[in-house]
């Protein structure tokens, strides 16, 4: 099957922007009290196993634990777009982050609605390497999964694509923002096969 796009624009990955490098600089020179300081949790379950990992259900409700509470690390922008970045393209043998298909400006964290919640909302634009690529839905899919798995659930995942950079972009985010739609897709053998093979390139 011929690409859709066959000579997309690639950026290096040593020229995005990213904390791990800092992180593991931190590690190598580790100071006497590191071990008191919490870290991020790794999520290699992501990768392993035979069977996929089920994303984590979204919350209906805004109630939060107060647990969460006493235990809440903040997250960023850039901590979203470093678990993003590293996604494979269904496509290229290339990252998300390498093809500026996600891009550290159009990551957004959103405050709870309402005094009284609790949820923020992390919002995603992606931007297909082309108008009119045929797997913009399969991309915006990896990506919502990998949030959803790797983001404690105080967290509501909005994933979409960017206005104006695909012919069919309503109609394509009618169907990310549709949770039974995404669970109807999520039990589809070969979409499942593409979207771990998107996610077995993240760290």
């Amino acid at each position: 099957m011929d690409k859709d796009n066959a000579n997309p624009a690639i950026l290096n990955p040593s020229d995005l922007p990213s904390r791990r490098l800092a992180s593991q600089n931190q590690t190598k020179s580790a100071g006497l009290f590191d071990g008191l300081i919490p870290s991020y949790p790794h999520y290699d379950n992501l990768t392993s196993g035979s069977s996929f990992p089920a994303p984590i259900p979204s919350n209906s409700s805004d109630d939060v634990s107060d647990d969460d509470d006493d235990m809440r690390e903040e997250i960023d922008e850039q901590e979203i777009f470093d678990l993003i970045s590293t996604i494979s393209d269904p496509e290229h043998p290339l990252s998300l982050g390498s093809l500026a298909v996600v891009s550290l400006p159009d990551i957004f964290i959103l405050p709870p609605s309402s005094p009284t919640s609790k949820i923020s909302t992390v919002r995603v634009l992606v931007t297909p390497t082309i108008t009119h690529c045929s797997l913009a839905t399969v991309i915006g899919l990896g990506v919502r999964v990998r949030l959803e798995q790797s983001l404690p659930p105080r967290f509501r995942i909005d994933v979409r694509i960017k206005e104006g950079t695909h012919a069919s972009d309503e109609a394509t985010n009618k169907q990310l923002g549709d949770k039974e739609r995404v669970a109807a897709a999520m039990e589809n053998g070969t979409l499942v096969g593409v979207i771990k093979k998107m996610l077995s390139t993240c760290e």
